[in-house]
């Protein structure tokens, strides 16, 4: 396989005032991208509560009202990225969007849209706390991988990352590059994810792109501080950095990051890297424990 551009962003949280400037931000960022040769983008975990400033006062003061309000933009919402993955040829990851279900439940979901106008999802496994004790939102459909032109990809999203099974089994199901929207309020915070994306990334002998969610947002009962930085990680082992780290934004500022990465890198990594993570997982105590289920998605 030749080599792939990245693109994750650090996408800035705003206050729009109404649906056309929220969505010309997304199809200006999507050109920049494209215009530089990206042929995956990533944006951030809960990028899509920019929306709420649209509604009033009391809506936007109130999680749960927040939440309720913006079912009424979704279909726009993933029109929109779907429409601009066909436009420019590229797979993009839109921002998670807190998504109600038919049963009542809300989910914190990421569509992944493909050039041909196809589109499926990855939903966040495990909540923080946040999510369970202020916003019930609550874990949604199980794992998947996705076949795509480009390689096979995974999504966790954000503190997904932290829990080692379940990039594992991703990974056990074929998933070569993992992709990781996040959205933290604290430099803390951040480092969690951080730390967890670098781990999979040895562990698994893969490459994790990271996509944070930045800026503040006084207005927002959701996201009013976002702290972190994009990067890319790899396995420190031959044909990557000795530290891991692919490439790296500049913290808390709004931009894209880019990265050319070849999977096949993975495949001889894994095969005769300086050590065999991948390979020698089985040996750990823990190797008779179920493994979490996985779906293939074909996009």
């Amino acid at each position: 396989m030749s080599s792939i551009r990245l693109a994750s962003a650090q996408f800035p949280v705003s206050e729009p005032q109404n649906w056309n400037v929220y969505a010309d931000q997304i199809r200006a960022w999507v050109a920049d991208a494209a215009k530089n040769g990206a042929q995956l983008l990533l944006f951030p975990e809960y990028a899509a509560m920019s929306l709420a400033a649209l509604f009033d006062t009391e809506t936007r003061a109130d999680l749960n009202k927040q939440v309720q309000a913006m079912q009424s933009l979704r279909d726009d919402y993933l029109a929109l990225h779907v429409a601009l993955a066909q436009q420019y040829g590229v797979y993009i990851v839109a921002g998670s969007f807190p998504w109600q279900c038919e049963d009542g439940r809300v989910v914190n979901r990421a569509w992944f849209c493909a050039p041909d106008g196809r589109s499926s999802y990855q939903d966040k496994q495990i909540m923080t706390r946040f999510e369970r004790e202020s916003w019930n939102v609550t874990s949604g459909d199980g794992l998947r991988i996705f076949r795509t032109k480009l390689g096979v990809i995974a999504i966790n999203i954000c503190y997904d990352c932290e829990f080692p099974l379940l990039a594992r089994a991703q990974c056990e199901a074929g998933a070569q590059l993992l992709l990781v929207p996040s959205c933290t309020d604290t430099n803390a915070g951040y480092h969690r994810v951080r730390v967890g994306a670098q781990a999979r990334a040895l562990e698994n002998q893969c490459v994790v792109l990271q996509s944070p969610l930045v800026g503040t947002a006084p207005w927002s009962a959701a996201v009013d501080i976002n702290v972190g930085s994009a990067a890319l990680y790899g396995p420190p082992d031959y044909g990557f950095p000795d530290d891991g780290v692919i490439a790296q934004g500049t913290m808390n500022q709004a931009q894209w990051i880019y990265a050319d990465i070849d999977l096949d890198q993975i495949e001889r990594v894994r095969q005769s890297g300086q050590v065999l993570n991948y390979e020698h997982w089985f040996e750990q105590n823990a190797c008779g424990i179920a493994m979490p289920k996985v779906d293939i998605i074909d996009l």
